[in-house]
Formats: structure tokens, C-alpha cells, sequence
């Protein structure tokens, strides 16, 4: 029997290389908490085709609560939020609200290890995301799986299976902040 995992996602793309490297070693549940996602046409956009991809492969889909003034406020906690530069301070605690929630949703529902897939995006630190992961773990007492997603193949794979099956790939990470410099 495989372990049971849920994952963490944020958009298909980025679900394609995570599912790339785990399909074959767990029992996968699929957590799609994403209230930084803005405006909220495209948290919707993205929610539905990470919904189809699971829904065609029969991977189980779950859908946290989309409250994004909770995450502006926990976001906001740092200085001149606003201003910082992409993968700074800001992101960190946008990394950090999501999987606490994540680890949350894991523990409560009797899942043996979480993860996201965060790592797979082509400008995000796995580094950055998974000290944030296992120190929330660490904190909560589960497992995190410290992955980065997008070597190994994984980010190539999720390129050429988007174009393949059609799937919608963003041009940013998702935030009002990440939004505007696009």
C-alpha cells in the first residue's frame, strides 16, 4: 500500500511535474489552496484545469477556502510588503501561509506526509520553499517531502504535456504584486 500524500498545488503546469516524479511511489490527494491568485478570474482558470487534469486521471481534487483578504494579512505582516522584490520576504510568507494551511488540511484528514508543488515553477527556490515546509513539519509534527519538481525532466515534461493536452500555463506567479509587473 503507498503512503498517503497530499499535495499541494498551485496550477496544472506546475501539477504535471510534481505527478511526473510522484505518481508511481504514492496514493496522491490533490490540495489546491491558492487565495493569493489574482483577480479572481484567474484563480478560477487555473482551479479548473488542475481540476480537469486530476478529474481525467482519476487523482482525488480538493479545494481549500478561497479567502484572499486572509492571505493579504498574513502577507502583510512584513515591511513595505508591497515593494519587496519577487522571491523575497513577501513570498516567503505567501509560501508559508499556503503550506501551513496545507499541513493543516494533511494532519486533520490522516495523511502521513505532505508536499507542494510549488518547486516546480522556473523561477522559485526550492531551497527557499522546502526550509519553509519542513520547519512547518517540524512545528506540526508531519512529514514534509522536500522536493524540487522542476529538475530530473520535471519542468520539461510539464512544458511539453501543457502544449500537448492544451493546458493553460500562466505568465506569472499569481499575487496582485506579481500581476502588476507582468
Amino acid at each position: 500500500m503507498k503512503p498517503k500524500l497530499l499535495l499541494h498545488t498551485c496550477c496544472a503546469p506546475c501539477l504535471l511535474s510534481a505527478l511526473f516524479h510522484l505518481k508511481d511511489e504514492y496514493e496522491i490527494t490533490v490540495f489546491y489552496f491558492n487565495p493569493n491568485i489574482y483577480p479572481g478570474k484567474e484563480y478560477q482558470k487555473r482551479k479548473s484545469y488542475a481540476e480537469k487534469y486530476c478529474s481525467e486521471n482519476s487523482i482525488r481534487f480538493v479545494e481549500g477556502d478561497f479567502n484572499p483578504a486572509e492571505w493579504l494579512s498574513f502577507v502583510s505582516k512584513a515591511e513595505n510588503f508591497a515593494k519587496l522584490p519577487e522571491g523575497g520576504e513577501r513570498c516567503s510568507s505567501c509560501f508559508e501561509f499556503r503550506l501551513r494551511k496545507a499541513a493543516d488540511y494533511a494532519k486533520e484528514n490522516g495523511f502521513s506526509i505532505f508536499c507542494t508543488t510549488l518547486t516546480s515553477g522556473a523561477n522559485k527556490k526550492a531551497s527557499q520553499i522546502n526550509a519553509i515546509g519542513e520547519k512547518i513539519a517540524a512545528e506540526m509534527k508531519i512529514r514534509f517531502l522536500s522536493k524540487d519538481f522542476k529538475k530530473g525532466g520535471g519542468y520539461e515534461f510539464s512544458r511539453k504535456e501543457c502544449m500537448r493536452l492544451g493546458i493553460y500555463r500562466q505568465n506569472y506567479c499569481g499575487c496582485m504584486y506579481s500581476f502588476k509587473k507582468n
